[in-house]
């Protein structure tokens, strides 16, 4: 198990330098000057090369790579030089020195994930912290649905095969799986937020914290969390009923399970014991390769809806070339990706002792 863990870690490790490798070079070499997005227009010559200094703009493509590690490392090397952009100033790094030797700090520290351009030097850490668990309770609440939903209509289809439940069932999840986020999203905002407002007091966009009536303070509104999970989490559904039914009828096909039945068990007793927990693997793959990506694919939802989310704020930086924020959003994906599938495979060995951890 330890040794599973660490060879985990370890890919894990190689597949997180690549990505953020491939997001520096790829958002370093797009046109612009980002010295002059942080000024906006009223700028002067000497203003963005201070600015430049401040950051290492001015420093070549290879240098400001290896300052962007140092930035992302927890372990990291500043220069003694206040003038440096590595100086371990308190108010940008939140670090602790440990020793030093020559002109160089070595400190340990939280990563760094830079300010944004347009937020008047507001950290991108602040930035996703804001963002980042509305996308996380808008995902968790979509994948419960498609979850709770998907098993019961899945194994319900499998146990009514050929019949015109079975064929119902599968025509929907077809549909829900073909149908576009964005077009749901809307239809959505539109039939239960506008034409049928008076009946499900929905509105068409709003977040899970909004002002209250006299506008004085933040309150949360779990209402406006309904049609964005709906909407977020169709497709998941959709999958994994499909799954689920598939995976299912497999299942109840196996030797174990017609020994089962020639005890005398009860078909109820068979599903519940021996069949849905060994159907359930492949929908666990489903679920934590949705759970991922909904962090990521909940852009169109979100800004749709109007949710204070991650999506909504990727497509706000995307619009004003916000760089630090966006690479700051998919180096925090990829994280979540990788922890996941981390997880998965520990699920898999609990759901399947036949599934080894080596």
């Amino acid at each position: 198990m330890g040794r599973y863990l660490i060879n985990k870690i370890f890919y894990a490790f190689i597949t997180l330098m690549g990505v953020i490798t491939v997001i520096f070079f790829l958002f370093t070499i797009l046109p612009g000057d980002p010295a002059k997005m942080m000024l906006g227009q009223n700028q002067t010559a000497d203003q963005v090369e201070a600015v430049k200094r401040k950051y290492g703009f001015d420093k070549p493509l290879g240098t400001q790579y290896l300052y962007y590690l140092n930035d992302l490392s927890p372990l990291s090397f500043h220069s003694k030089d206040s003038a440096d952009y590595t100086f371990l100033n308190p108010n940008k790094y939140n670090a602790k020195s440990l020793f030093s030797f020559g002109t160089t700090n070595v400190a340990v520290k939280t990563p760094y994930l830079r300010e944004s351009f347009t937020k008047q030097g507001k950290s991108v850490t602040a930035v996703i912290g804001e963002t980042l668990p509305n996308t996380f309770v808008l995902a968790v609440s979509a994948i419960i649905i498609a979850i709770f939903l998907g098993i019961i209509l899945g194994i319900v289809s499998a146990l009514k095969q050929d019949t015109w439940i079975d064929r119902t069932i599968q025509v929907l999840s077809t549909l829900g799986m073909s149908v576009p986020s964005f077009f749901s999203a809307i239809l959505f905002a539109w039939v239960f937020g506008f034409l049928l407002h008076e009946y499900t007091n929905l509105e068409m966009t709003g977040s899970l914290y909004e002002l209250d009536d006299f506008g004085e303070q933040m309150t949360i509104k779990w209402k406006n969390l309904l049609l964005p999970a709906i909407v977020l989490g169709i497709r998941p559904l959709a999958v994994v009923i499909q799954l689920m039914r598939n995976s299912l009828l497999e299942v109840l096909g196996q030797d174990y399970i017609r020994t089962a039945r020639a005890k005398g068990l009860s078909q109820f007793k068979v599903i519940k014991n021996h069949a849905v927990k060994n159907a359930l693997n492949p929908v666990v793959t489903a679920i934590s390769g949705w759970f991922a990506s909904m962090l990521a694919g909940a852009v169109f939802v979100e800004y749709i809806f109007g949710w204070n989310g991650l999506g909504k704020e990727i497509v706000n930086a995307l619009n004003t070339l916000d760089l630090p924020v966006i690479m700051g959003a998919v180096l925090v994906i990829a994280i979540v990706f990788i922890t996941i599938n981390i997880f998965v495979d520990f699920i898999y060995a609990w759901l399947d002792p036949r599934v080894k951890l080596s």
